[in-house]
């Protein structure tokens, strides 16, 4: 991947591989005259963000022939797993993640705004990206997924498992939606062995150490119930 010097290499340099063979499983490359006509549309952003923003989105793509796709959430791992927190911006996943961080200091950071679902070694693994959002908290690390949970705002904290067909359009909505049909056949059967192995969780939550527990608990709670019944 040519991150040139600007936001892109400096988020990166963690993300360097120590196999210098040259046999690498994803090329990723943004020619000049693309980027000239990326970062028309996007006039708000600078050349740096805007090569940033699109090199991210090519990364995305090739990641699908891989088993992989990213997801807009906040994820840390605890206990050697995974839990994604994703939402729309401004709901709050990050500031939820924090309070984790806060509770529990063996808690630690994977990714605050980006990280990857892979299928690695037969598990479903949530991983650092360098595609981590304004604030760039990221590391180059994986853990096997315990739980993805949507949010959403509400005065009282509750969560609660849902389906895979109410979880569908909860995915589709954090994350990059192909327009071409044959891209996403490859979302989709990636979302497929997600939702079939992977427990996903509404959270409807303020912003509490409360709701920390209650998400924690509630999640260890109902993996709990399932592996007795």
């Amino acid at each position: 991947m040519d991150c040139k010097d600007g936001m892109l290499y400096e988020r990166s340099r963690a993300y360097l591989s120590k196999n210098q063979d040259g046999k690498e499983d994803i090329t990723v490359a943004m020619p000049d005259e693309i980027l000239k006509q990326k970062a028309e549309a996007l006039p708000q952003l600078t050349a740096d963000e805007c090569y940033y923003v699109y090199m991210g989105e090519a990364f995305y793509y090739n990641l699908l022939n891989h088993n992989g796709i990213l997801l807009h959430a906040s994820c840390i791992e605890k206990d050697g797993v995974a839990y994604l927190f994703s939402a729309k911006s401004g709901v709050g996943k990050s500031t939820h993640t924090h309070l984790w961080l806060d509770k529990f200091p063996d808690a630690r950071m994977i990714n605050d705004d980006k990280p990857a679902i892979r299928l690695i070694d037969g598990e479903y693994c949530a991983c650092g990206t360098p595609f981590s959002g304004k604030n760039d908290e990221s590391a180059n690390i994986a853990a096997p997924i315990k739980a993805i949970v949507f949010l959403e705002r509400s005065t009282k904290n509750s969560i609660s498992r849902i389906s895979p067909q109410s979880a569908i359009p909860l995915f589709l909505a954090q994350t990059i939606r192909p327009s071409a049909a044959s891209v996403m056949d490859k979302l989709l059967t990636v979302l497929d062995g997600v939702l079939k192995n992977v427990p996903i969780y509404k959270l409807k939550c303020n912003i509490s150490e409360e709701a920390v527990m209650t998400s924690y608990l509630g999640i260890q709670n109902d993996l709990s119930n399932g592996e007795k019944q």
